[in-house]
């Protein structure tokens, strides 16, 4: 691997773009890298993004009492009767393959004795989450990354952003992807990457809203991206919110693992409010019940009892339980002056998950040829309409491997040529008087408010003409929406959340991580 910069004027040609460092882009890279040139571009820096944050888990089936049938009707249940049946079984059959491969990298995976230690988390029937610690997510982006770096044939561009992708005629009607537009977000420049395969591994849109687990960076780039170069969209309605991120000033929205409530974790209203715990007059399966059920209670009770927050006890468990499963967390809290061996943790619901995304198949393939979708910006139909925790992470890395497949399988294009005469390598412009911080503000708080937890028809239709005028400031002849990273990410932010605005105004019920109050005697849950 080496690290990469452009000079002026240079169209960069490799066999496979890919856009994106987390777990599914790194695992893709990893699988080409051996037999093709491979590019890959980040935001940020290498390893960043919000598979380094993932805490809990990945989910497979290893233990002798457990079986792929009950992972699957976990999976369906959850999924709140959207899942795909057939993608949810591959992805699921592909667990111990992956596991068995990232343990291989040096993976450095909790174990009990000899075996794996495999823990449990909301939705699911049987312990088979496995974890490293309670930062799974650092763990497997350190290893895949230290192993990038020791790789030969791929070349890491980072401070790049995704623009758009480079698309022209192909066969039977179909358009072809031959590469992409990226902003080096360092220099303003913008520069153009061509090659036979791009993969799209941008993770989430999270940053469409006010109160969020996910990282800066996830603003929907690859969703966005797709979806002008004519790629199809589904399952964007359904965005999942997480139900314990950390309530404090200081804490940016940061995650406490579904882990916690499947080791016993209890959920209660405050002191003020009485104390009681809430969950099981919500569902019968409490506190371990799938993430919009928890959510939607939660949200109810604050509602209610006009609180800020709830808490979430798990101090009754022995302190050395706690330390040896939630060392983060509980470092993390502890720096906070909150000690969760003695006291309960303030938290509250938070976006987390697009589960929609860009229409693939089992390969990762998108309706453009040559154009693949793996990960979060993926909509494989794994998650239906709720993803049950610890899948995402499995379908990144199995979904990586079948895209790689695929892509060794069907290389070379006959034909292709890098059209290496063709660049854009210009400098962006300011768009004066434009303050996106502050466009971007309204845009999050008009979603929390109106597509948030709970929904009406009419609080859609407000949002939807928000974001009508969003729309028409960004098309203004003086303003440049790929001039510099804030304002490009407003654009693909606004496009996002026109899409899941209009997939949730279309869908009439409410089901998994949709809930509009107007229909919520036509609810499906899981």
């Amino acid at each position: 691997m080496k690290s990469s910069e452009p000079q002026e004027g240079e169209v960069q040609a490799v066999d496979v773009l890919i856009v994106g460092s987390g777990l599914a882009g790194l695992s893709a890279a990893l699988q080409l890298a051996p037999h093709h040139r491979v590019a890959v571009l980040t935001k940020e820096s290498l390893g960043d993004g919000a598979s380094a944050q993932a805490q809990g888990g990945i989910a497979a089936v290893l233990a002798e009492s457990d079986s792929f049938d009950a992972h699957l009707q976990d999976t369906l249940v959850a999924g709140a009767g959207l899942s795909d049946p057939e993608a949810t079984r591959f992805i699921v059959e592909g667990a111990p393959r992956c596991i068995s491969w990232l343990e291989s990298l040096g993976v450095p995976f909790t174990r009990e004795g000899a075996a794996l230690h495999l823990t449990r988390e909301g939705g699911h029937s049987a312990r088979r989450i496995v974890h490293a610690t309670d930062a799974t997510g650092a763990a497997v982006q350190q290893a895949l990354v230290a192993q990038l770096r020791m790789t030969p044939g791929v070349q890491v561009f980072e401070q790049h952003m995704l623009l758009d992708l480079l698309t022209v005629p192909g066969g039977n009607g179909q358009r072809r992807c031959v590469g992409l537009r990226a902003l080096d977000v360092a220099t303003g420049i913008r520069r153009r990457f061509q090659a036979p395969h791009t993969v799209l591994a941008t993770g989430g849109a999270g940053q469409v809203y006010q109160h969020t687990t996910n990282p800066k960076a996830a603003t929907g780039d690859g969703i966005a991206a797709a979806t002008r170069a004519g790629c199809r969209v589904a399952n964007m309605e359904f965005i999942q919110f997480h139900p314990t991120s950390l309530h404090h000033p200081q804490a940016n929205s940061f995650l406490i693992s579904e882990a916690v409530r499947g080791e016993g974790g209890l959920l209660r209203l405050p002191a003020q409010a009485g104390g009681e715990r809430f969950m099981p007059a919500h569902d019968a399966r409490a506190e371990l019940a799938p993430r919009d059920i928890v959510s939607r209670a939660i949200d109810l009770e604050m509602k209610r009892h006009g609180l800020d927050c709830v808490e979430l006890d798990i101090s009754h468990l022995p302190p050395g339980q706690i330390l040896a499963h939630f060392p983060n967390i509980h470092a993390r809290c502890l720096a906070l002056g909150l000690d969760i061996t003695r006291t309960p943790i303030p938290v509250v619901p938070a976006a987390h998950y697009t589960c929609g995304g860009v229409r693939t198949d089992l390969h990762g393939r998108t309706d453009v040829a040559g154009l693949y979708a793996i990960g979060e910006t993926a909509c494989t139909g794994l998650h239906g309409a709720n993803r049950l925790a610890s899948n995402s992470l499995l379908e990144c890395v199995v979904l990586a491997h079948a895209a790689a497949q695929d892509i060794t399988r069907s290389s070379p294009i006959p034909g292709w040529e890098p059209e290496l005469a063709v660049n854009d390598h210009v400098r962006g412009g300011d768009s004066a008087a434009v303050d996106w911080a502050l466009l971007r503000r309204s845009l999050q708080a008009a979603m929390w408010e109106d597509v948030g937890i709970v929904r009406t028809t009419a609080g859609l239709a407000r949002a939807a003409q928000r974001l009508a005028g969003l729309r028409r400031t960004l098309a203004q002849p003086e303003v440049d929406s790929t001039a510099h990273r804030e304002a490009a990410e407003l654009r693909n932010l606004v496009e996002v959340a026109s899409l899941i605005v209009s997939a949730a105004q279309s869908r009439r019920e409410s089901r998994g991580g949709h809930f509009n109050s107007d229909y919520a005697g036509a609810m499906l849950a899981a």
